[in-house]
């Protein structure tokens, strides 16, 4: 949709709050057009326990229908385990939901950055080969909504090996020595994606939730003892911190700020689980406070990236459901709204927040996010208009890219596991409702 067009907000018992004309066109007009390449079209499996990035324009080596190489003697085998994968997932996932294969696109997607290894990592290109505490949340909740909760709890217990002894988690992880590769600065919102993660992992296993998050007693109350001590004494906010976006920040991000108040939230649920009563009342009183503070300090200026300033940041989906509220107040979505809108891009998606760089570029895991919050909230034509422009957006091997150029080729690294987890989430949303 053209950013000149008024958009509108129905919130049931409520109305209608109708959205003006919001201004975006000025920053597509403006936009200079970045050009990045596609990395590879997949990555598909070549044994049982080998991966190989499948070059662009050589989707001819893979098996019909499947991320597999053609690959001599190893094929049926390899078929067979793909297959076995798909039929343990959940039924909703081959019950009428995925006309479009979505669905099938985003579950091979997770399956080649999961299967056989510790934790899933972000993509199989080199510079992503690693596991970022968020992408590995969100696997998890994926995971655990498909009926796979000891997938899931595989993804937490590695997060749970190389947790510090404050609580807290550096920004990625190399796989296999479980430290960090460079000197990216650790992130808070890290335990509050942990916490929401056992969260989900309670939610859609509850059959296995006392068995899978027992061992995980320890992460799980050191996440929150850092969570209830992040938060300052004048403001009740969180101090400033790295977030999704990798910076440095001085100021207070929304994006750590809503994880902090999403993983306080479901520490008063989960906790419970591995019966810490007292702990868990106290992360429900700390998150009542917060989500006061939020509204005290962020919302009057319509809940900007930054504390203070007024762009709108993608991070704004973090204060709903699957994340956050799942009854939000109007406010909050009409945030939602004007957020979607002044960070669109040409071909159709979003940029990570409207002050990002104007190069043209959509970037796959932010539209994903609004179409996980629009689906969440009770607007499926919104969510289902953002997985439509995803799915159109595919490789040419059926994985969802990292990037989208301003003319709609797909860019980066392919397949991105947090743009797959959050298409299953997405879908997920919709078929409960």
């Amino acid at each position: 949709m053209s950013p000149a067009v008024s958009r509108r907000v129905v919130v049931a018992g409520s109305g209608a709050a109708a959205l003006g004309l919001l201004g975006g066109a000025r920053s597509l007009h403006r936009a200079r057009h970045a050009e990045i390449p596609l990395y590879s079209e997949t990555v598909a499996f070549t044994a049982p326990a080998l991966r190989e990035l499948v070059p662009v324009g050589r989707t001819d080596i893979l098996v019909p229908r499947t991320r597999v190489v053609d690959a001599g003697p190893w094929r049926n085998r390899l078929v067979e385990d793909e297959e076995e994968w798909l039929a343990g997932c959940a039924a909703w996932t081959r019950r009428g939901v995925d006309d479009d294969g979505l669905l099938h696109s985003a579950l091979l997607d997770l399956r080649a950055l999961t299967a056989g290894l510790p934790v899933a990592v972000a993509g199989w290109s080199s510079r992503w080969r690693y596991a970022w505490p968020r992408d590995a949340a969100f696997v998890a909740s994926a995971l655990a909504r498909v009926g796979r909760a000891e997938d899931a709890a595989g993804q937490l217990a590695f997060l749970a090996s190389v947790q510090g002894d404050d609580g807290g988690f550096e920004a990625r992880y190399d796989v296999a020595t479980k430290k960090a590769p460079d000197g990216r600065v650790a992130q808070l919102d890290g335990s509050g994606w942990v916490l929401w993660a056992a969260d989900e992992l309670a939610r859609f296993a509850p059959e296995d939730a006392g068995e899978a998050l027992g061992p995980l007693r320890t992460m799980l109350i050191r996440c929150t003892r850092r969570l209830l001590t992040s938060r300052e004494s004048g403001t009740g906010l969180p101090h400033p911190s790295s977030d999704y976006w990798e910076l440095v920040e001085r100021e207070l991000t929304l994006g750590t700020a809503a994880a902090v108040l999403a993983g306080l939230r479901s520490a008063d649920r989960v906790l419970r689980v591995v019966g810490e009563m007292a702990m868990a009342d106290r992360a429900g009183r700390a998150a009542e406070a917060l989500a006061g503070s939020l509204r005290t300090h962020f919302s009057p200026d319509g809940y900007p990236r930054l504390l203070g300033g007024s762009a709108p940041d993608a991070a704004v989906t973090f204060l709903v459901a699957p994340i956050g509220d799942p009854r939000p107040d109007l406010d909050v979505l009409v945030a939602l709204d004007r957020a979607q809108l002044a960070m669109a891009r040409p071909a159709g998606g979003v940029a990570p927040g409207a002050s990002w760089k104007e190069d043209g570029i959509s970037w796959t895991p932010e539209t994903a996010l609004f179409a996980a919050a629009w689906a969440a909230t009770g607007y499926p034509g919104k969510a289902q208009e953002l997985l439509g422009w995803l799915g159109a957006h595919r490789t040419a091997a059926g994985s969802f890219p990292e990037k989208v150029l301003h003319d709609g080729r797909p860019a980066a690294v392919a397949p991105l596991a947090w743009t797959a987890a959050l298409v299953v989430i997405a879908r997920h949303e919709l078929d409960r409702r």
